[in-house]
């Protein structure tokens, strides 16, 4: 079984972004999103206009400046690998613990997984599911439809 990181968010975060699982290359760094290639920090600095810093405690500071929530929808699950393809035995994470805490107004799913897994826990939230910045998604890759976010950080 893998695990992910603990819930980043407070009670002033606007929006919640949720990712699947970590990939093998982010569970060995100790937070989300570092692999490398992975499009997800670009896509943050594109979208709050201030760049990312590489620390992940400077990272945390930044998502919470901007009001973003970060978690992924699967707390624990068995994957050989990084695909999300290659996910089973999920368990769900406890989102809506999450928005009781907060002011979230809105939910980005980082991909087909994450929504699929998030919808099926808690089929009374609204999900926007947006396209995956993993490297593995690199045909599909669309930043426009990531910039629906700002309206939420206003």
């Amino acid at each position: 079984m893998i695990e992910s990181f603990a819930p980043v968010y407070d009670g002033e975060s606007r929006v919640l972004i949720l990712g699947s699982m970590a990939s093998v290359k982010s569970l060995e760094e100790g937070f989300y999103y570092m692999h490398p290639r992975n499009r997800f920090w670009g896509t943050l600095a594109a979208i709050t206009g201030d760049p990312v810093p590489d620390a992940v405690e400077d990272r945390k500071k930044y998502l919470l400046a901007h009001h973003i929530a970060l978690m992924d929808s699967i707390k624990t699950c068995e994957r050989k690998g990084s695909l999300d393809s290659d996910i089973r035995d999920v368990v769900p994470n406890d989102i809506a613990s999450v928005i009781a805490a907060s002011k979230i107004k809105a939910v980005f799913c980082n991909g087909t997984k994450s929504y699929e897994v998030a919808k099926k826990a808690f089929p009374d939230i609204g999900f926007v599911k947006l396209p995956s910045t993993s490297p593995a998604n690199a045909g599909a890759w669309d930043i426009g439809k990531w910039m629906q976010i700002r309206e939420y950080l206003k």
